[in-house]
């Protein structure tokens, strides 16, 4: 069932994200069932993690549709995410990480070098794209709960709430390829970075590391949209380059009877 939401999530953001589901569509459960060749079940999970990202908006009247947005609005939300950590992260190297935290921070930091170790030996291999979601979240927000600031909290909530914009946000396509494989090779850099920074207890480097993560986020996920798109147009265009050079039925094969 796991890996069936995941699939059925990864495709529904592909078609938010290419555009091929419009701005204010609705995704009707048994509509989409169909569509996808899966049970309502998974797909009402699915739409409700969509919703977390921000892509989709619940309907009053039951139901979900896709939410408005832009890129530059994505851009926008993720430069202030980015001053927003890089505050949380100059506390917290200000004020010194206590062993619970540091233990914490070091436990995800070692999770994501484990999961991208292939892609380190090997260029072409593929990141598994859920996992290091996971592993990126859970960084991002140990860093800035240990900060200890509620205002600074309630202020990346709501940030959060644009499309894209939070840690625990895709932008990988729902079939990864090795085109992926630098950027979350950089972004595990920049973690291992910041926790050193803030062990050392450098609060501007901590600060500055993270601005500059977050800006590499940000160009990331606009070289990420426009290759989801470009991939989902080519796709439409062989299927339908494949339906118009079908041949017709030859009068040959046609049955005795019809001649």
């Amino acid at each position: 069932m796991a890996a069936q939401i995941d699939k059925v999530i990864s495709e529904l953001r592909d078609m938010i994200l290419s555009g091929e589901l419009a701005p204010g569509e609705r995704v009707v459960e048994l509509q989409f069932s169909a569509r996808l060749g899966v049970s309502r079940t998974p797909l009402r999970i699915a739409m409700t993690e969509l919703e977390k990202e921000g892509l989709l908006e619940r309907l009053p009247s039951r139901g979900f549709r896709v939410r408005a947005f832009t890129v530059d609005e994505i851009g926008d939300a993720v430069d202030v995410r980015g001053v927003l950590e890089g505050m949380a992260v100059r506390l917290l190297a200000e004020r010194g990480v206590s062993p619970e935290v540091l233990a914490r921070l070091t436990e995800t930091v070692d999770a994501g070098r484990q999961l991208l170790a292939p892609a380190v030996r090997d260029p072409n291999a593929v990141v598994n794209a859920r996992a290091w979601g996971s592993i990126n979240q859970q960084f991002h927000e140990i860093l800035c709960e240990a900060a200890g600031n509620r205002a600074l909290l309630s202020a990346l909530e709501h940030n959060n709430k644009t499309p894209l914009a939070g840690p625990a946000a895709l932008t990988l396509p729902s079939t990864p390829s090795t085109v992926e494989t630098p950027y979350v090779l950089r972004a595990q850099a920049d973690h291992e970075d910041l926790l050193r920074a803030i062990t050392r207890r450098e609060a501007v480097r901590a600060e500055s590391l993270m601005r500059e993560h977050a800006y590499r986020s940000r160009e990331n996920k606009r070289v990420m949209l426009d290759s989801i798109k470009t991939e989902r147009h080519s796709m439409a265009l062989s299927a339908s380059a494949a339906e118009s050079l079908a041949p017709e039925q030859s009068p040959l094969a046609k049955p005795l009877a019809d001649q």
